[in-house]
């Protein structure tokens, strides 16, 4: 018996009966030969955390647009929260931590750069519409490794495609960490604000503070808890009613409070011009796409989702620094 058959009589032993066992695993759209030491979730996190994308993701906005200071959120750190938040519940359920983690890494890895201001210009000017989930899929399965993918399991993709709010994924694994990532953009977020000094603990209206707590926290202690009580045996991830109100009710007012706040977003619409002349300039002169991206077109590819391909790849930092390349006139000088 290889260590990878000893892990999965394991997982058949060990996890909850309505755990994804990573031997009932529907494959990947290519198949490969399985590894003698992990079995595909495990696998399949190691190909997301060595991937370019994912390293790109320490120099993409979060909230709020560069800065000035380390200790805000980055869509990096946010992914490794979610993936905490996620690996906890999924310890106290018997849920396959490996797919919930792997899941959890992967989610955001085609989000723009400038966070959701810049996959708000993407979606209004390509023909196709671009939403950062699909983007995710669509860098794991096609433009990492160069056009390769990572041929990653279905379980995964599935997971990364449906972790949105109006979306749900197939397993209970994609089910936690659809609300983990809610639990930590929220949590999160209100602690980055109060740094910013955009908003103040008192601020918060106290229905809410009196069901999830006062503090970061403590409200990161109530949703964990209540999920984890809430779903114990049961095939469905879910929280209280209460809980789930006060949760929609606190991320109603983040949107009013900070995530439309001028002052905390002041530089979103200089952002989005920026992003959007990047993408038509690219459309005019495709030539200067990068050779992969570029060798894409000749696969089939549409012009406008190759262009948002590489504009999505983008760091916040090299999108500024092409646009200064292109549009900003440089000082002359005299050959030498």
């Amino acid at each position: 018996m290889t260590i990878r058959e000893t892990m999965e009589l394991l997982e058949r032993t060990n996890l909850s009966p309505y755990a994804t066992l990573s031997e009932n695993s529907r494959g990947r759209d290519r198949e490969e030969a399985q590894c003698d030491i992990r079995p595909v979730f495990q696998r399949d996190r190691d190909r997301i955390l060595h991937c370019k994308s994912f390293r790109r993701l320490m120099h993409k906005t979060q909230v709020f647009l560069a800065p000035k200071g380390d200790h805000y959120r980055t869509r990096l750190t946010h992914t490794l929260e979610v993936s905490q938040n996620a690996r906890t519940i999924a310890k106290a359920l018997r849920l396959n931590e490996d797919l919930i983690e792997t899941i959890a890494l992967g989610h955001d890895l085609g989000h723009t750069p400038f966070g959701h201001a810049g996959e708000h210009v993407l979606n209004e000017i390509c023909e196709d519409g671009f939403k950062h989930n699909e983007q995710s899929v669509r860098v794991v399965e096609k433009l990492e490794k160069d056009g390769v993918g990572l041929n990653l399991t279905w379980e995964v993709r599935d997971g990364i495609l449906n972790h949105q709010t109006s979306l749900m994924p197939a397993t209970l694994e994609g089910k936690v960490v659809r609300l983990s990532d809610k639990i930590a953009y929220i949590n999160h977020d209100i602690d980055d604000a109060i740094r910013a000094r955009v908003l103040r603990e008192e601020d918060i209206p106290m229905e809410y503070r009196e069901v999830l707590g006062n503090t970061t926290r403590n409200r990161l202690n109530t949703f964990i808890h209540n999920i984890i009580t809430n779903s114990q045996g049961k095939n469905d991830i879910c929280m209280s009613q209460e809980v789930a109100h006060a949760m929609q009710g606190l991320r109603g007012f983040m949107f009013k409070s900070v995530y439309t706040n001028p002052v905390a977003k002041g530089e979103e619409k200089r952002a989005m011009e920026l992003v959007e002349r990047l993408f038509y300039y690219y459309m005019e002169h495709i030539e200067k796409l990068p050779e992969h991206y570029y060798k894409m077109l000749g696969e089939g590819e549409k012009k406008e989702r190759v262009v948002c391909d590489y504009i999505a790849g983008m760091t916040d930092q090299y999108a500024i620094a092409k646009f200064e390349e292109i549009f900003v006139p440089k000082a002359w000088q005299v050959n030498k």
